[in-house]
């Protein structure tokens, strides 16, 4: 008999795919400001997943820097654009195909890593439950760079953003 917690895994785990394609695909509407509320959902249901494994921390930061001020950013740039129908794109057969070629290829090496992968095995030295003074420790001396790198290219983003959306005013 299944416990609890590991039906609330495949639940999370569901909604959390099942957003995040609707994100993606986005069958409902060509509104790009659906496809933001559908991954304020994925979030939620990846916060979700945080609780079950005890990283109340993680999942409190998902949902207040991610579903809050990053998707607050990503719906500011979506009206800053402010696309009309006629001038969004169409969709790319070739794109379309090589996308998927990609999700292929990535899902087949994602399933050769579980299948290869030892069963049980442990990063040694690794807290079993979150805790912010590891996660702290781990993020600002191990991946100082990666996480520095990432915050210019979000800031560089956003400033092309804004110049794409700048109109001339000749």
């Amino acid at each position: 008999m299944p416990q609890l917690s590991d039906l609330l895994f495949y639940v999370f785990a569901g909604l959390t795919l099942l957003f995040g394609f609707l994100c993606v695909a986005n069958p409902l509407s060509r509104n790009p400001v659906t496809s933001a509320m559908f991954l304020v959902l994925t979030i939620l249901s990846m916060a979700g997943l945080f609780v079950l494994l005890n990283a109340f921390f993680l999942a409190a930061v998902q949902i207040l820097v991610y579903a809050g001020a990053v998707m607050v950013l990503f719906l500011f740039v979506i009206m800053l654009l402010d696309m009309k129908e006629e001038e969004r794109r169409r969709l790319n057969k070739a794109v379309v195909g090589l996308g998927s070629l990609a999700v292929l290829v990535l899902a087949g090496i994602l399933v050769r890593a579980i299948v290869s992968g030892s069963k049980g095995a442990a990063v040694e030295g690794a807290p079993l439950e979150g805790s912010t003074r590891a996660l702290g420790r781990i993020l600002f001396e191990s991946y100082l760079l990666p996480f520095e790198i990432l915050s210019i290219l979000l800031l560089v983003a956003m400033v092309g953003a804004i110049l794409l959306s700048k109109r001339d005013l000749k």
